[in-house]
């Protein structure tokens, strides 16, 4: 009730007349910030470790959602959500999920706006670590190299788009559950800033089914990328005239809690691509990632370790080894204490999650080839 007399609050702040009968609006989100302290590692080229502190803001963000009764099972939906840079000012409203749709009881859903690909959905719920320093996101999906991943050349590179990604300019579908079993489906339209006839378009494809039953949860995603050199989602201006290359993922992931207690988590993944001379696949990787939590009372211990091997390029490879515990305050509010080293073969390029996705400062823990960069993080985070 609280949270409906806030919303309205806020709507007739905006526009009395338009939104004033907007009583479906509810308000949500998660404030998490931690401070965390940063070693960069040294690495095959010769540079000296070095260590700094920051606040990250752990993709703190606020939302506004609602759905209106159609009749016959059928309802509209929507959905407004925005990532909060709590340690820094700035921003563009609508980053994450955001979207406009129908749902219907017996047919699934359908939705067109921003939001997660399926293929990323299949497994993020085994990320014990999720959106801060010790995200797994740091080696799956691609990973986050220290280049930007849009060139298919790029050295510094590990995929051509993000796998693991929140894409704009998507079509989606989510079917219900008929006995554990969902699927789902999204389409991205990746050449949305096309200039002229001559220029390639992008597209991507994503796909995944999960099975959700009883502790044991199974999945299976794969996702595509059509990159061309019109501008766009799936769009790279640097590739020639003409030119349309291709890149691929597929994921399984397996999920099963022990006892009341006790879960742990299982993840593959392969991606490849034809960026190289004659079609070689020159940036695919195989990686996985464990992990496990345990839960007692108000408390948590968890560990995970993910690993890449390497693709064309020798030694390009990484593993990732992060432990947490958590003490729960309230239903809403938990404190928190993690750690994580990301060791880099000698030409691996991986990154840790948080210096490239806007929770701190990208200066002070890049990583180079041959790094082995760490951090120790001490936060609060409480949803709403």
């Amino acid at each position: 009730m609280q949270k409906k007399i806030i919303a309205l609050a806020i709507a007739t702040a905006f526009s009395a007349p338009a939104l004033a009968d907007n009583s479906n609006v509810n308000i949500y989100g998660v404030a998490n910030v931690s401070y965390d302290i940063v070693d960069t590692g040294s690495d095959t080229a010769g540079r000296q470790a070095f260590s700094s502190n920051k606040v990250s803001s752990n993709t703190s963000r606020l939302g506004l959602k609602g759905a209106e009764d159609l009749g016959d099972g059928l309802s509209a939906i929507w959905q407004i959500e925005q990532l909060v840079s709590l340690d820094n000012a700035g921003g563009t409203f609508g980053t994450r999920n955001t979207y406009a749709g129908l749902k219907s009881n017996d047919a699934g859903t359908v939705l067109l706006g921003r939001h997660d690909t399926p293929y990323n959905i299949s497994t993020r719920k085994f990320d014990v670590f999720t959106d801060g320093i010790a995200d797994n996101r740091s080696i799956l999906g691609g990973g986050r190299a220290t280049a930007a991943n849009t060139a298919p050349a790029a050295a510094a590179a590990t995929v051509g788009a993000s796998f693991d990604g929140r894409q704009p300019d998507v079509l989606a579908y989510i079917s219900p559950s008929l006995n554990g079993v969902t699927g789902a489906i999204a389409y991205v339209a990746g050449a949305e800033a096309q200039a002229t006839s001559a220029q390639t378009k992008g597209s991507a494809w994503s796909l995944a089914g999960w099975y959700d039953v009883s502790g044991l949860y199974a999945s299976l995603g794969y996702e595509v990328h059509n990159i061309g050199n019109a501008p766009g989602t799936v769009g790279n201006t640097a590739l020639a005239a003409g030119t349309l290359v291709k890149e691929s993922a597929w994921k399984l992931g397996v999920s099963y809690k022990f006892i009341d207690a006790l879960t742990a988590s299982l993840a593959y993944e392969r991606t490849s691509d034809n960026f190289g001379a004659a079609g070689a696949n020159t940036l695919g990787h195989n990686a996985y990632y464990l992990s496990g939590k345990y839960t007692f009372g108000n408390d948590a211990v968890k560990l995970a370790y993910s690993k890449a091997s390497a693709n064309a390029t020798a030694n390009t490879g990484a593993s990732q080894v992060s432990l947490g515990y958590d003490h729960s305050l309230s239903k809403r509010t938990t404190v928190y204490a993690q750690y994580t080293q990301l060791s880099n073969e000698s030409a691996g390029v991986y990154n840790l999650f948080s210096t490239t996705n806007a929770t701190g400062s990208t200066a002070n823990a890049l990583a180079t080839a041959g790094s082995k960069p760490s951090a120790f993080s001490f936060g609060l985070k409480h949803t709403f």
